[in-house]
């Protein structure tokens, strides 16, 4: 029996080079018939699904703002851009968006839940639960119960924590706080719901707290040398070391309070 020759280099190499071609057809068939298929109508954006928190919104309104500003289909979507074009939209604080099989979107919103204002009286911005100052129409929310606050760009979070500080401590003497406020100097000055203006200084919360607190238990007795209550406090200072100047309706004066026994 004769062995069989082996093919001339030539032929092999035909058909390697055959066979080649063969796969990058069929490769190419494949990928134009995968991109025929995305692009097919089919699966163009033809709705979205909104879950989760639309009390200033509704779904309607949300999809009919949203779905213009998306480009690409089910396939070629940028769901980060997607994401950011709801974040846009007033109110909305995060938005999770998930593809729905074949043409359609899924969005999971968390709204601003607002508990101040945020800046001068004209300024239609707020600060969320987050210490977030975001945009929105005020009128939206019942303005009469929250308080103001203000300070530098990008410290809201401290303005937050502060109120959230001093808040009980004045709230326990029936001296809400209307405003709270960090300058740009880096001083806290509050200003309570019955009109009186507090200027704390420079301090941590503890530091600026004990002084408050000193402040507190001390007033009354103080207003009482000059015939009045803590009512008549129009303004007080408590930068003072080791005591506070007052400014009550009718007086004026620079009191050391009285230390207290241990």
């Amino acid at each position: 029996m004769n062995p069989t020759m082996p093919l001339p280099l030539d032929i092999r190499l035909m058909n390697m080079t055959t066979a080649m071609l063969v796969v990058v057809l069929v490769l190419l068939g494949l990928a134009s018939g995968a991109w025929w298929l995305i692009r097919h109508p089919m699966f163009a954006i033809e709705s979205i699904t909104v879950q989760g928190e639309v009390g200033h919104n509704n779904a309607v309104t949300l999809r009919a703002n949203v779905m213009p500003q998306l480009s690409g289909n089910f396939f070629t979507l940028d769901l980060a851009q997607a994401r950011e074009v709801f974040e846009d939209v007033p109110w909305v604080r995060t938005a999770v968006i998930h593809r729905d099989f074949p043409n359609r979107l899924r969005a999971i919103l968390q709204e601003h839940r607002p508990i101040a204002l945020w800046g001068d009286e004209d300024a239609n911005t707020m600060v969320n639960e987050q210490g977030q100052v975001f945009e929105a129409n005020v009128q939206d929310v019942d303005v009469e119960q929250l308080p103001r606050m203000k300070g530098p760009e990008g410290l809201s979070l401290d303005v937050v924590h502060m109120y959230r500080y001093l808040s009980p401590l004045l709230d326990a003497v029936d001296m809400g706080i209307e405003q709270i406020e960090l300058t740009p100097r880096g001083s806290w000055r509050v200003l309570l719901q019955g009109g009186a203006q507090l200027e704390l200084g420079r301090g941590t919360e503890a530091e600026l707290g004990a002084n408050v607190q000193r402040f507190l238990r001390t007033l009354s007795q103080v207003t009482s040398r000059y015939g009045r209550t803590p009512t008549a406090l129009l303004a007080a200072d408590l930068r003072h070391k080791d005591g506070y100047a007052l400014r009550l309706r009718g007086v004026s004066t620079i009191d050391t309070p009285t230390k207290q026994k241990p």
